[in-house]
């Protein structure tokens, strides 16, 4: 019985503190999500530009439309996407870099969880001026979870833009809180949408270009980051073929359609896809391997330096059979598997919304960002450490490397960027190409 109410005492204590952290964030302009917290790893912080954040809308025209498929016939429709952008920005004097950002739990039509509108703050200024007193910055495309938003890691995407990086984080449509639609099209549609987007911000970025982005990404040097139904995308944009042994399954989920043939291994037009200017990858919880997403042959495709991001009690994932056994499987990459102890699926997002603490409120809206053992503001810190180590080493090529060469298990020895008595409850695996 002691053992029992010292472990409700502590659950208690956990809620009060992120309950106080989510109401500061809410109320107080001086603290918002993904500012370092005391015990913070060294790379954490903030880097030393300005942020400006911009709302585009693109669209990759003549795509299939998986939704309306009838016995194998693909109907074609112009995908709407909606993109965010932060960048290293020019904040007039006067002016502080501060945002308010709006967006919604719930889900789209479905009457148990209804979609409720919430907001929060962050620290970039609206379509603030670009930095171009440093040339190009390279380019990283973040993918989201289904359902998700564009929004759901600004602790991440803006902490990357302070550090010399323009970041571009993609609304997956039909994968969003506010219209997800059945999952065979975020199935089809996670790689595409990322390849796009990459596309079409080089375009915008070159120099002479009227647009805002001109001179500002390097989009030759890219990294991907996804979460979750976004990790399983940007492995596959990055060379991780699907198994084209799921073609029956694969029809089978995507109601009769063959579409999704051109993301597997041996596809023609997936080969022909391979982009040499993505240069690293980081997969927070990648989906589908326990459902034979990818094999041997498909996962020796992934040739890039790919940090995973796991909790090793996953249960959307997995873990042993999931997203490790990615890992293990990635034998032609350059590959760390970061571990949180005790986490389950919710490794990358933002911590849970103020709104996701009223009554009334769905359990499910809380847990779609909250972890049981851990504090989401503190995973927020160690994933912007160790996301800055990694994306630094491989895009910017900066002397990052000892702090992913650690011990393997934190319990046993101090990391390095860590202060002491805070590297707990991790581990770090590195693995090298065959």
């Amino acid at each position: 019985m002691k053992l029992f109410a010292i472990k409700q005492l502590l659950t208690a204590i956990a809620f009060i503190f992120i309950t106080n952290c989510i109401t500061a964030q809410a109320n107080d302009p001086s603290f918002v999500i993904g500012d370092a917290l005391p015990d913070a790893p060294e790379l954490s912080p903030r880097g030393d530009y300005k942020v400006g954040v911009r709302t585009l809308e693109l669209v990759h025209k003549k795509q299939v439309d998986i939704l309306n498929s009838k016995a194998g016939a693909d109907p074609l429709y112009d995908r709407h996407l909606k993109i965010e952008v932060w960048y290293p920005a020019i904040v007039p004097q006067g002016q502080t870099a501060l945002i308010t950002y709006n967006s919604t739990l719930g889900l789209w039509k479905d009457t148990s969880r209804p979609l409720i509108p919430f907001s929060f703050n962050g620290r970039a200024l609206r379509d603030a001026a670009p930095d171009l007193s440093a040339g190009k910055f390279p380019l990283i495309i973040v993918s989201h979870g289904y359902p998700g938003s564009r929004l759901l890691l600004t602790y991440l995407t803006e902490n990357l833009a302070s550090k010399g990086y323009v970041v571009v984080a993609i609304d997956h449509t039909e994968s969003t809180y506010g219209d997800r639609s059945p999952f065979q099209s975020t199935l089809l549609n996670r790689a595409k949408d990322i390849l796009f987007v990459l596309n079409e911000v080089a375009d915008m970025s070159k120099a002479g270009n009227k647009h805002f982005l001109a001179g500002l990404a390097d989009a030759d040097n890219t990294a991907l980051i996804g979460y979750s139904m976004g990790g399983y995308g940007v492995l596959n944009a990055a060379g991780a073929g699907y198994s084209s042994k799921l073609d029956s399954s694969f029809t089978q989920m995507t109601g009769g359609s063959k579409a999704l043939r051109v993301r597997t291994t041996n596809n023609d037009e997936f080969k022909a896809s391979h982009d040499a200017r993505i240069k690293a990858v980081v997969a927070f919880a990648p989906w589908g391997m326990q459902r034979g997403v990818w094999d041997a042959e498909g996962l020796q495709g992934l040739k890039v330096p790919t940090l995973f991001v796991a909790g090793n009690l996953d249960d959307v994932s997995g873990y042993e059979d999931g997203i490790k056994a990615i890992y293990e499987g990635a034998v032609n990459a350059n590959r760390y598997l970061l571990t949180y102890e005790n986490a389950r699926h919710n490794v990358a997002p933002n911590p849970p919304p103020a709104a996701s603490l009223k009554a009334g409120v769905s359990f499910n809206e809380y847990y779609h960002y909250a972890e049981p053992s851990w504090n989401e503001y503190r995973i927020n810190n160690i994933n912007q450490h160790f996301v800055t180590a990694f994306v630094g080493i491989y895009l910017k090529q900066k002397d990052y490397n000892k702090y992913l060469d650690l011990p393997e298990h934190s319990n046993d020895k101090g990391w390095t960027g860590f202060k002491p008595r805070t590297a707990t409850g991790l581990e770090l695996q590195h693995a090298v190409p065959h």
